[in-house]
């Protein structure tokens, strides 16, 4: 009699684990589409400005992380474990700039998302006076029409 036991005790156990991995997966799942949106970006203070400049865009439909991480899966997730941590660090312990901009590897990674949305224009656009197309087209993304009781002095 506790050799049918048996069996049946490992079906639970696998069952119950891949319900948990279930679990696990879809709670991640949520996790990662929660902290692309400009509603998690936003609550730190020190994105007011870029929250509030997006959502007068044209990209105004698209979560913040369409355009500031690696569409790859993996690389999307290193990019966001490496910059979360970072931005925890700066809005606890360290100091937020007045005026934040993204950093030559975050330049890289916009302008690949630019690329590849934008594909047919930047084929017929030759890049070489300029790096990036922000370079340009700062604007585009986060407007600096912010009212004056909004902007921060670096903006004026």
């Amino acid at each position: 009699m506790q050799n049918k036991d048996k069996p049946k005790g490992k079906w639970f156990v696998a069952l119950l684990t891949f319900a948990a991995g279930m679990v696990a997966m879809v709670g991640i799942g949520f996790a990662v589409k929660g902290t692309d949106q400009a509603a998690f970006c936003g609550s730190c203070h020190a994105m007011d400005e870029a929250v509030w400049t997006h959502k007068q865009s044209v990209h105004r439909q698209f979560d913040c992380n369409e355009c500031h991480t690696p569409s790859a899966l993996v690389s999307k997730m290193t990019t966001k474990a490496s910059v979360g941590l970072n931005d925890i660090y700066v809005n606890t312990l360290g100091t937020v700039p007045d005026r934040i901009t993204a950093s030559d590897s975050m330049k890289d990674v916009i302008q690949a998302n630019c690329r590849r949305c934008h594909v047919g224009t930047t084929m017929t656009v030759a890049m070489d006076t300029k790096q990036y197309c922000t370079d340009c087209h700062r604007t585009v993304p986060h407007n600096k029409k912010a009212p004056i009781a909004r902007r921060k002095a670096a903006d004026v």
